[in-house]
């Protein structure tokens, strides 16, 4: 079973807390504060890695947890940062991370940092000062990032086979390809996508079946909806369409079906290249079968470029019209060679654009891609005061401050005078007094309550 989506608990490592020491040695006198700093808490790192297919893994293992950074220690002994905890995923693999942005991983070996650990805390050796010659406290390492990531996979396929249930897809794959799909003679006997690699003379290419689109799949009716995704990084779409369905529907009907929801669900879809396929040839008369290719092809022709545009070293450029059949091998040869000539080979740079939806850079704008790129979340600065709810209390809110008040022992007379410091340096305490706040009120941060004597 093909597992294409995951959501899972990540959590980057906790920083490793300041040490608070003293050198104490013989014939050394005053040797002052030696604390070490805490180390770095680990990095959750997604990595594409293409010998991973799917999220099977994530099914037995939903949490990922970087493991915390070590405490400083005396002697100026600083902390080991924590070992980067590396997540593998499949090429194609779309993760949401905790602020809401998407990251799409399709190049093997491409990076992306999703949990970022906590930094450490600086011992008491940073906190000298020529006012300040022996501080009695150190700093406590931040907890890392945490929260609940969302993955899906979207294969990486050349071409796409589309259409109504037992159209004939998964015969067809099994003779062009060395897949072996489920084969019956009712619908949705594919349950799930079906990759194989139709081989060249010189490349291949990878071919996709998903399950059999009814009305209403865009919608969730069926089971195309979960589904239509691993056609959209395709760069050629194959519908297939029964010649003559076993359920009496109707073949025109069957293909305005599909190409409408192929639309709803992706308006990019609707301007892939196409090729039409009418499947299951065997079951009817070759003259009806020529009659049914002649009547599709009519309709095709407003699209055909003009006699004279064509190249001459391609015969399909203007036959995206083909009958096939899977029990005899009619039409595969002349199937195979369209699948060839319409699908081009790409260029360094290319396959990436392409599979991330967008439109394949050429010239200047080629040259111009970088190697890697990071996007990072711009980074929550800021604080406001507010009146709490009872008399005399007051309330600063903010990243910055709460940090502050995280990394530090309140209850440590020294520690305690450094976030006042550090406070008035931030401006929170002119900030109090403008609003109010008067020396013996109550003020609450990072939900601990406390008293200034400024």
């Amino acid at each position: 079973m093909l597992y294409d989506k995951a959501r899972i608990f990540v959590q980057g490592g906790g920083g490793g807390d300041g040490c608070m020491s003293f050198r104490r040695e013989a014939h050394v006198p005053m040797g002052g504060p030696d604390g070490g700093d805490g180390g770095h808490g680990a990095d959750v790192v997604f990595v594409c890695d293409d010998s991973v297919r799917d999220l099977q893994s994530f099914k037995r293992r939903a949490h990922y947890k970087g493991t915390r950074g070590r405490h400083g220690e005396g002697a100026q002994r600083h902390g080991a940062s924590g070992e980067t905890l590396l997540v593998p995923v499949p090429p194609g693999t779309e993760i949401t991370d905790l602020e809401g942005t998407v990251h799409d991983l399709i190049v093997p070996g491409r990076r992306v940092v999703i949990a970022r650990g906590g930094s450490g805390g600086r011992g008491n050796r940073c906190f000298v000062s020529s006012t300040r010659q022996a501080p009695r406290f150190a700093e406590r390492g931040l907890p890392g990032e945490e929260g609940w990531v969302d993955l899906r996979l979207k294969l990486l396929a050349d071409v796409g086979l589309v259409g109504v249930p037992n159209a004939g897809k998964s015969s067809l794959l099994s003779r062009l390809t060395r897949a072996a799909p489920k084969i019956a003679g009712y619908p949705f006997t594919t349950l799930e996508p079906i990759l194989g690699t139709l081989d060249g003379a010189e490349r291949q290419l990878i071919l996709a079946d998903i399950p059999g689109l009814i009305e209403g799949a865009s919608e969730g009716h069926g089971l195309g909806h979960e589904f239509l995704a691993h056609v959209e990084r395709t760069r050629l779409l194959v519908h297939v369409l029964d010649l003559e369905p076993l359920d009496g529907s109707d073949p025109e009907d069957n293909y305005r079906t599909i190409e409408h929801e192929l639309v709803l669900h992706d308006p990019r879809l609707a301007a892939l290249p196409r090729i039409l396929v009418l499947s299951k040839a065997d079951l009817v008369s070759p003259e009806k079968a020529e009659e049914a290719r002649a009547r599709w092809q009519a309709r095709f022709d407003a699209d055909v470029p003009p006699r004279e545009e064509w190249e001459p070293e391609d015969p399909f450029a203007a036959t995206p019209v083909l009958v096939t059949s899977a029990a005899t091998g009619l039409g595969l040869d002349e199937l195979t060679l369209a699948l060839f000539r319409r699908v081009p080979l790409l260029e360094p740079g290319e396959a990436a654009g392409i599979a991330a939806g967008g439109s394949a850079p050429t010239g200047d704008e080629l040259d111009a891609l970088p190697a890697h790129q990071t996007f990072r979340p711009r980074v929550r600065k800021g604080w406001e005061v507010e009146q709490g709810d009872e008399e005399g209390l007051w309330r600063v809110v903010g990243p910055d401050v709460e940090r502050l008040i995280a990394r530090h022992d309140i209850e440590n007379e020294d520690a305690m005078a450094h976030v006042e410091h550090r406070l008035q340096k931030m401006g929170v305490l002119r900030a109090l007094d403008e609003a109010g706040w008067e020396p013996g009120d109550d003020l609450e941060i990072a939900g601990i309550v406390f008293e200034l004597d400024a």
